[in-house]
């Protein structure tokens, strides 16, 4: 009992020192996790809609009011170029085969889609993950948002995109959310 006593103490011993140690190094960290990730944002936001030279995001109050209920729409950023207004960007999350995926996609003022970025996910490497890559983010730039998007695996029509080979539940999230951000941008954002 007496040695049952003992090595309970110096288990929770170890246990608290390795929780101090972890509590310590989030402290001296966390700032810059945020600043690296604020950077890799602003990035994202020049990437999807490079027509724009400052953005700013919606409050929480006018963010409500776009979206409604649809808690996918993590943001939208009004992208200027002087005073001028010349498109959106929208940071949305969706489901994925490998769970959440968040992206970030731009739509002009002229209602054409600028572009598209993965900005996290958890997708298969090879299949999903494909969705980072170039020629897949590229096949949704200077698509309308008049009509829906669709995947196809040899994209010919004007409102289709290129598909993931073998990554349908990829694929299928990430344009349903290219069209939840096209819907809600021509009920409530277009002229």
């Amino acid at each position: 009992m007496n040695e049952t006593l003992k090595l309970g103490l110096i288990l929770f011993i170890i246990t608290a020192v390795a929780a101090s140690v972890l509590a310590l190094s989030n402290s001296v960290t966390s700032e810059r996790i945020a600043e690296a990730d604020r950077l890799a944002n602003e990035r994202a936001k020049m990437e999807v809609l490079d027509i724009a030279e400052e953005f700013n995001t919606l409050d929480g109050g006018r963010l409500k009011e776009i979206v409604g209920s649809d808690s996918n729409i993590v943001e939208i950023n009004e992208g200027y170029k002087g005073s001028d207004l010349v498109g959106y960007t929208f940071n949305i999350k969706v489901n994925g085969y490998g769970g959440e995926i968040t992206f970030m996609t731009g739509i002009s003022k002229e209602g054409k889609i600028t572009g598209l970025k993965v900005l996290n996910h958890g997708e298969t490497p090879g299949l999903g993950a494909n969705s980072t890559k170039p020629w897949f983010s590229d096949s949704f730039k200077n698509k309308t948002v008049a009509s829906e998007i669709t995947a196809a695996k040899s994209p010919q029509g004007e409102s289709e995109v290129q598909a993931l080979t073998s990554a349908t539940v990829t694929t299928t999230a990430i344009v349903d959310g290219v069209n939840t951000v096209r819907q809600l941008y021509n009920e409530k954002l277009s002229d």
